[in-house]
């Protein structure tokens, strides 16, 4: 226990070293105050991906279907509720939206970061997406953009929190909560085999999500041309790595949506194939171990 004290008491200050100084606002919030926590959450996260992954391999996949419902109707709702309280509280401090510092806005500023305090927690929470691509046996839809994005944010979030947690740092939670709005509802009702015909609008799920990063790339950037006081570094790494969640979303999309099948593919296909239960195959692999597309988050 002292070794595990000591280790935790080096690699924090190796934290603060880098970094500088954390904001002694959030001093003492659930899982903050260390980064260990975050760190072996996220190392459980991809151990469990490579253990489930094997646990499976030789066991029929498990349905899960309440357990998919109930959980994506949690995620819609918590998202919904911290996009109207993002709104809310930015309205209330008057939030600039091209710049916004950390100190200006007074109790609006600790309003904000308790809601993102609530982002950076649901982000282990969507862990779960993962946990339930392994146990559908849907290792297809455990891609490398999935992993990634599942791990980095939990991580970088745990640094937002401590050093920026507010601010400036409003603009791209506000705009995932709303994506999250709509996706997690999506993948909610496409649980439900009589919604399924009416999901046509994933691929546009999908543009959005892109439309997202390239918006939060221009209002990150923005406050580097006309600064306010918010951290240049920080603006300067959330824009790199957005930039690679772009990347990584357009290559996704168009392998998905643009790679016509080739004639040979066509004609092996039987026409017995294409079609189940009335519904086109692609209905068939919803998110969270339903639908064939990769879930990109």
């Amino acid at each position: 226990m002292e070794n595990l004290k000591a280790f935790d008491r080096e690699v924090n200050e190796f934290v603060d070293y880098m970094f500088g100084p954390r904001d002694p606002r959030v001093r003492g919030w659930f899982l903050l105050d260390s980064y260990l926590p975050t760190f072996f959450l996220t190392g459980a996260y991809l151990l469990c991906i490579w253990l489930g992954n094997k646990f499976m391999k030789d066991r029929p996949p498990f349905s899960l279907r309440t357990h998919l419902i109930v959980y994506n109707l949690g995620i819609t709702l918590l998202s919904l509720y911290m996009l109207i309280e993002l709104i809310l509280a930015t309205w209330e401090g008057g939030y600039n939206l091209q710049c916004q510092n950390l100190h200006s806005a007074g109790e609006a500023d600790i309003r904000v970061a308790k809601v993102l305090w609530w982002y950076y927690f649901s982000k282990v929470i969507e862990f779960m997406d993962t946990i339930f691509f392994v146990l559908r046996k849907k290792s297809s839809q455990i891609t490398f953009l999935h992993v990634y994005h599942h791990a980095t944010m939990f991580n970088i979030w745990w640094c937002v929190l401590n050093w920026i947690p507010c601010g400036q740092s409003f603009f791209g939670p506000t705009l995932n909560s709303f994506i999250h709005v709509l996706m997690y509802s999506y993948y909610g009702l496409s649980v439900i085999p009589s919604m399924r015909k009416y999901l046509w609008w994933k691929k546009y799920l999908t543009q959005a999500q892109l439309v997202q990063f390239l918006l939060t790339i221009v209002h990150t950037l923005s406050a580097a041309v006309k600064p306010c006081g918010f951290p240049f570094g920080c603006l300067m790494f959330q824009s790199s790595y957005m930039a690679t969640l772009v990347i990584l979303f357009i290559n996704f999309y168009i392998k998905t949506y643009q790679k016509a099948p080739s004639r040979t593919a066509t004609k092996e296909t039987p026409v017995t194939t294409e079609i189940k239960n009335g519904f086109h195959k692609d209905y068939f692999a919803a998110a969270n171990g339903f639908l064939d597309n990769k879930k990109a988050q």
